[in-house]
């Protein structure tokens, strides 16, 4: 099978009648695929070089000497810089070193990436795990039991296979160099911390002095930190989690390296993530005060924790109790109330007409109308009378009035121009005392219907002469 290399040559061979040099060409790209063989992913010293480079050593061997830093001095100021810098570029080539362990055991161990994501603790797993099928035989200490049995589990159920030997090799040799720089950015941090009291005073006294240092290693320096928003201090260090099918009531995903101070640890679980957030932002302006070297004996970061415990404290103070209040005064005056447009509207529903106005007012030495008439029923007050100057009653009678005699009629009562003293019983002198309707019998008078030709006391009224004639 023809390589890439020969596919190459091939296609010079038709340049040679053109004058061009073929030799020299072939010399080029041989060159360049050497350079692309020095880029094979396969070979770790080709992407991993900070354990062998000359400021890695030179720094470890002056940490170890654990030599005397100065505040005043030029020199150690930027040597804990260049403490942090390295701090970065460790962190770095484990990510690499991490990228090549699993792209070469995710042939044996495919589900593993996705149940352990720090690095560190994949390398040590891929190391104790190697090529065993069954991991019951495998002490897989430093990991939680959930974690352990998830794990298990899975490399049961597994549709890996097995490295070959010379890859297992690699990946073992990989897993080993990244161990072996963790241990290394750990002494380096360890000696920036005992080193922070010169660095960072103020946020020293604030988040203490490891996570200080954790904080300016991974944000690349107190520069950089000074810099950085209070919202991405939260996340520095902030680790992604697997919970393996749990409950994620507790976990606490956006908090980082803020989460191993003291303030925090002592605050109630309600309260975390709001102080969190505070201590965020007060950690970044000590962060700022100490860029500038503006307080050198850490006096305002005692001020900003105090400030600090007295609002995470003031946050659990009790509500203040409810005050009885009094009630109103009686018969006080009543409120104003707001104007605006369902206002007047209730105000113009419930307000007293012109009409009704006139009907309650009465004028002074006239009688004014009824629904009855002679001061019965409802009055209408100065409604209809000449000289009101605003409503006038029609000529006829009130659709009102008619209707108060037409229910009058309907009951039998007199009418409303009868006098008070009439009544219904009639004294005659054969029968006493008889009910007899007056109205009807006014009735008949004026109509003339009246009988009494039939009646036992009737007598004829007029008799004409002509027919007394015998």
């Amino acid at each position: 099978m023809a390589t890439l290399h020969d596919s190459f040559l091939a296609d010079l061979d038709d340049l040679s009648d053109y004058g061009v040099d073929v030799e020299k060409m072939e010399e080029d790209i041989a060159g360049e695929l050497v350079d692309i063989d020095k880029l094979n992913h396969d070979n770790l010293d080709n992407f991993s070089k900070l354990h062998k480079s000359q400021r890695f050593n030179a720094i470890l061997r002056k940490i170890e000497q654990d030599g005397i830093i100065s505040e005043d001095d030029p020199d150690d100021c930027r040597f804990i810089i260049d403490c942090n810098t390295l701090l970065v570029d460790i962190e770095n080539e484990i990510i690499q070193i991490y990228n090549y362990i699993r792209d070469n055991y995710r042939l044996k161990f495919p589900e593993l990436e996705s149940l352990i994501h720090h690095p560190i603790e994949y390398a040590v797993v891929v190391k104790k795990i190697g090529n065993e099928t069954d991991l019951t035989n495998v002490q897989l200490d430093g990991l939680s039991p959930s974690d352990i049995m998830v794990i298990t589990v899975t490399a049961s159920t597994t549709g890996g296979k097995q490295l070959p030997e010379d890859v297992l090799q690699k990946t073992i040799e990989a897993c080993d160099r990244a161990i072996d720089l963790d241990s290394a950015r750990k002494k380096v941090l360890d000696f920036v911390e005992s080193r922070m009291v010169y660095i960072a005073p103020n946020l020293s006294v604030i988040v203490g002095s490891a996570v200080a240092a954790k904080l300016i290693g991974t944000a690349g320096g107190l520069e950089s930190l000074a810099k950085m928003p209070a919202c991405n201090v939260q996340l520095l260090g902030a680790k992604r989690k697997n919970l393996a099918g749990f409950s994620s009531a507790t976990c606490r995903f956006h908090i980082g390296y803020l989460e191993q101070t003291e303030i925090f640890q002592n605050t109630p679980p309600g309260l975390k993530m709001r102080a969190c957030r505070l201590l965020a932002g007060k950690s970044t302006l000590a962060a700022r005060v100490d860029y500038i070297r503006s307080e050198p004996t850490g006096k305002t970061g005692r001020s900003i924790r105090e400030e600090i415990c007295k609002k995470i404290e003031k946050w659990q103070e009790p509500p203040p109790a409810r005050i009885p209040k009094p009630l109103p005064v009686p018969d006080a005056a009543p409120k104003k109330k707001r104007g605006g447009r369902r206002l007047r509207k209730a105000k113009e529903r419930y307000a007293v007409t012109d009409m009704r106005k006139l009907a309650n007012r009465m004028q002074f030495g006239v009688a004014e109308e009824s629904s009855l008439g002679d001061g019965l029923g409802v009055g209408y007050g100065m409604l209809g009378q000449a000289g009101s100057g605003k409503l006038r009653m029609s000529a006829g009678p009130s659709k009102l009035l008619k209707v108060a005699k037409k229910s009058m009629k309907r009951y039998g009562s007199s009418s409303s121009t009868a006098s008070g003293l009439t009544s219904s019983l009639a004294f005659t002198p054969v029968q006493g005392i008889e009910l007899a309707n007056p109205e009807a019998l006014a009735r008949r008078l004026e109509t003339g219907t009246q009988s009494t030709y039939f009646s036992e006391t009737g007598r004829f009224s007029n008799i004409k002469s002509n027919y007394c004639k015998i």
